[in-house]
């Protein structure tokens, strides 16, 4: 089995690589971003990506993102993904065209090895490794699509809503502008809204909290 690594912590990936070659798995590469990991995949083709949710540059859902994008381009690849939080809404991405050759992990199962290693096993020959906390929140989520935003992330998307800026968000909450940023970028992701050249996001993202919060009124 040939497998690509996509994690930005260098320990941890020296780790899962140690890992697997201890048991004859080899990791063709071992990368730190998520275009990295889809060049990777297309230069090695392998039987199995193991991939971070946050990844740089934002640390949003690069890992994630690029992990379903390698699933597109090549059908079928298995891809096992860890993280350290449980984030329903990118676990929903990653079963949403089914479960085969699909993992999600929370980091703190690779402590486990041998459990570790047999998620890679399963999902490598098609099966599925999903870790019952992330199963729970799946099942736990509703149709709001607000509900996968942290309580400051709605307060954000709010003052976005009354059209406020960056700046004027940064000052009404009293945090940096780098702070609102990165809120906003999270509230894109969790929200689904890709850059699109004939799309606004952040319209799209008001137009979704004003559509959430008058349905619920």
């Amino acid at each position: 089995m040939r497998v690509v690594i996509a994690e930005d912590s260098v320990l941890l990936r020296a780790g899962v690589q140690s890992l697997l070659a201890d048991v004859g798995i080899e990791t063709a590469a071992a990368v730190d971003n998520g275009d990295a990991l889809l060049d990777a995949v297309r230069e090695h083709k392998p039987d199995l990506v193991i991939a971070d949710v946050r990844m740089p540059p934002t640390f949003t859902d690069e890992g994630v993102r690029a992990a379903l994008a390698a699933r597109r381009e090549f059908p079928g690849l298995p891809v096992l993904v860890v993280s350290q939080y449980v984030e329903g809404s990118y676990a929903v991405d990653l079963v949403a065209g089914g479960t085969a050759g699909v993992g999600y992990l929370l980091k703190e199962r690779v402590a486990d090895v041998a459990d570790f290693l047999e998620a890679v096993r399963r999902v490598a020959g098609g099966g599925s490794a999903i870790d019952p906390d992330v199963i729970a929140q799946m099942l736990s989520r509703s149709r709001d699509p607000l509900d996968a935003l942290t309580a400051r992330e709605k307060e954000v998307l709010g003052l976005m809503a009354q059209g406020l800026s960056n700046t004027a968000v940064a000052k009404a909450l009293t945090v940096t502008q780098g702070a609102v940023e990165n809120h906003i970028s999270n509230i894109f992701a969790k929200l689904g809204l890709e850059a699109s050249r004939d799309q606004n996001r952040r319209i799209r993202a008001v137009l979704t909290y004003l559509d959430s919060t008058a349905t619920r009124t």
